[in-house]
């Protein structure tokens, strides 16, 4: 009798020393990999891993931790990728550069990033940001010295002389200088591959650059190609050597297809891609990520005289309106499209709203979520253990009231955030 009892307390109990699991207990799971939500799911933390996904709400044992989240779906942690973490466009924006120092811009962006990761988007691609902001925050993040999303990030972009890029647009003539590849512009095939040696050297997880002309620097020509084929060669291929993968900021058709058949991997805003343009998208791999947030937010802007500086104001009129239909003819054309925003442009934690934006524009519910979960985490090579809800992966999870396949803007509310299986929001109806 002494030894039945003995056994049956050995197999209820666990095992003295064994570490507690928790468990989420989630309504409907939306894993970021499947065409359909699952119900009523126990999804199984151990430290910052998910060990299991069983069906059904599994019992805890002594030293389980519960999170109920059985009135909500769960979903795995957003990526956008394309974001400016230590920045937020204003009015004010052409003299912060002379008015802010490293330390300011740091400090503002580890709120922007507080607000990130609060907003349920627990990994970012940072694609540009001055001094090699992100990068810094980046490592403080990792450290855990402060809250935020993991970042991928560019540090500062790379352009030619007076291109979107060039930090000393708009500057009285005196101040300019000569910036060259430290500071991000290049001229020659030389010099590209000297700035992104120097990224490396910056510590860097990626390459911008931009191809043609843009919205917001201060300078007159938004289309046109910036690039020479030979320098974005000499780009991508010194990229290759130190594991890079090249973004390209391109809006006028020449430059996007320059940057296509000089092999980068994506391609941002595409306004004004053509037809052959999608083509080579689709014949050379290359993504396409679209921000359709930034297309509407500068356009609304457009409408006030006195926000824009005047080179900008007509610019802003004339590319934001057409991103949504170059969206909607890249995704029927069948181009691989990733979530992205251009946050730092409009503000930092509304970047959810790109997903309303993108059904609105064509994409399906369910393709918004997987462009910002398991597809750009196959992008960045890290699907073994990002962008997904699955055992093996890392723990981050979000969690939303309602169902955000058939309404997605309920991914603009999120109530519970973690992140490598830490809780930093926690908003449950009681």
């Amino acid at each position: 009798m002494l030894k039945t009892l003995l056994v049956a307390t050995l197999v209820a109990a666990p095992l003295a020393g064994a570490p507690a699991a928790t468990l989420i207990h989630a309504g409907h799971l939306v894993d970021g990999v499947a065409n359909a939500a699952q119900a009523e799911v126990t999804i199984v933390v151990d430290g910052d891993t998910i060990t299991r996904v069983e069906k059904g709400y599994r019992a805890p044992a002594a030293g389980d931790r519960v999170i109920d989240l059985k009135s909500s779906t769960v979903l795995p942690g957003l990526w956008d990728m394309h974001v400016h973490l230590t920045s937020e466009y204003s009015h004010n924006s052409q003299l912060e550069g002379f008015t802010l120092n490293e330390g300011d811009v740091a400090l503002q962006g580890a709120a922007y990033a507080l607000r990130t990761l609060n907003a349920g988007f627990t990994t970012v691609r940072d694609l540009g940001a001055p001094m090699n902001t992100s990068i810094e925050l980046r490592n403080a993040i990792r450290k855990g010295l402060v809250p935020g999303p993991r970042i991928f990030a560019a540090g500062a972009a790379i352009a030619t002389t007076g291109g979107h890029a060039d930090p000393t647009n708009g500057w009285a003539q005196r101040l300019m200088g000569t910036p060259g590849p430290r500071e991000g512009v290049v001229n020659g095939p030389y010099a590209a591959a000297e700035a992104v040696r120097q990224r490396y050297k910056d510590g860097a997880d990626t390459i911008k650059i931009t191809a043609t002309g843009g919205v917001l620097s201060v300078a007159k020509n938004g289309l046109n190609p910036q690039f020479t084929e030979d320098e974005v060669r000499a780009v991508v291929a010194t990229a290759r050597d130190y594991g890079f993968k090249v973004a390209a900021h391109a809006h006028g058709a020449e430059g996007i297809k320059r940057a296509i058949r000089g092999g980068v991997d994506s391609i941002e805003h595409g306004t004004f891609m053509d037809d052959e343009a999608i083509r080579l998208m689709k014949e050379h791999g290359t993504y396409y990520v679209p921000t359709l947030s930034a297309g509407k937010w500068v356009a609304e802007k457009a409408e006030d005289p006195n926000f824009f500086p005047a080179l900008v104001r007509p610019k802003a009129a004339a590319i934001g309106p057409q991103i949504a239909g170059t969206f909607n003819r890249a995704y029927k054309a069948g181009v691989r499209i990733m979530f992205g925003t251009d946050t730092g442009v409009s503000a930092h934690g509304d970047n959810a709203r790109e997903f309303a934006y993108m059904v609105e524009a064509g994409m399906p519910a369910m393709e918004a979520i997987k462009a910002a979960t398991s597809v750009p985490a196959k992008f960045m090579d890290v699907a073994d253990r990002l962008g997904s809800v699955e055992a093996g992966k890392v723990a981050d999870l979000i969690a939303v009231d309602g169902d955000p396949v058939a309404d997605v803007r309920v991914l603009q509310h999120v109530r519970f955030v973690m992140k490598e299986g830490k809780v930093h929001k926690d908003q449950r109806q009681p």
